[in-house]
């Protein structure tokens, strides 16, 4: 019994719900509510720069409710400044490339050319590639020829290494084809081999490089020939021994006969 007119009294003693609102209402962060003390308390507090004059209860922001909006602006501006500094960077990179690709419509050589490789060369509205193993035998346009030799290791199989090594052979050919001073492009395409014959390729996104034997894949010969109607490119395949012939015909699918393409019929 003594218990229950304990509680009695002390809810009888204690305040309403609006009697509650009403006092924490003239409570601010100071835990004041005579505002003449609060208002000396935040003076006192500024001086010595241990506290914000902000009232998480005032109406400007109560308990906090801008947070939500600051969150989303915040947001917003990151991925506005994350775009920008994309595309910012893949127009520099654009700009960086193009200003180191050789150009070999205008000047063909040993230079140039490996610089092309190197760098590699505009195609369509892409970009084209080389392998990162290359040497240049000639380049002369005296002569009127180029040869070069690349090394695939980046391709799994014969039919991926003959698809890549003819759109980079194509793109190479083509543009030094254009020069008028060029009128042969030999493009050779080695590949490294292990023990069984399979092609390897680089690993650890190109930092280990297969160290089989190198062996000769195939060769694109492209010439130039002019005449009073225009300008002919032409494309000969050679350097293909009779195995890989057989292999690429049997995965070779396209609405072109394999002997078009590879070989005669039989």
């Amino acid at each position: 019994m003594a218990k229950n007119s304990e509680i009695a009294r002390v809810q009888k003693g204690a305040l309403t719900a609006d009697e509650a609102e009403a006092l924490f209402s003239t409570v601010d962060h100071t835990g004041h509510s005579d505002e003449e003390r609060a208002r000396r308390q935040r003076a006192h507090r500024r001086e010595k720069g241990v506290s914000l004059d902000i009232d998480p209860l005032s109406e400007d922001d109560p308990s906090g409710s801008n947070v939500g909006k600051v969150i989303t602006r915040t947001a917003v501006s990151f991925v506005a400044i994350f775009l920008v500094l994309v595309v910012a960077g893949q127009v520099a990179f654009g700009f960086v490339r193009r200003s180191n690709t050789a150009n070999l419509t205008e000047d063909a050589n040993v230079r140039t050319v490996a610089s092309a490789l190197r760098g590699g060369v505009e195609w369509g509205d892409g970009f084209t590639q080389f392998p990162e193993d290359f040497s240049v035998q000639e380049a002369d346009e005296n002569t009127g020829r180029i040869e070069v030799t690349v090394i695939d290791t980046s391709s799994e199989n014969s039919l991926e290494c003959f698809a890549g090594s003819q759109v980079q052979a194509t793109a190479f050919s083509v543009n030094a084809l254009l020069n008028p001073n060029i009128d042969t492009v030999v493009y050779h395409v080695n590949v490294r081999l292990d023990e069984n014959g399979n092609m390897q390729r680089s690993s650890l996104f190109g930092f280990l490089k297969p160290t089989g034997e190198v062996s000769s894949f195939m060769t694109f010969v492209w010439t130039k020939t002019q005449s009073e109607t225009g300008v002919n490119f032409s494309c000969r395949i050679t350097g293909i021994d009779g195995t890989l012939q057989e292999e690429l015909r049997d995965q070779v699918t396209t609405s072109f006969t394999p002997v078009q393409i590879l070989g005669t019929s039989e």
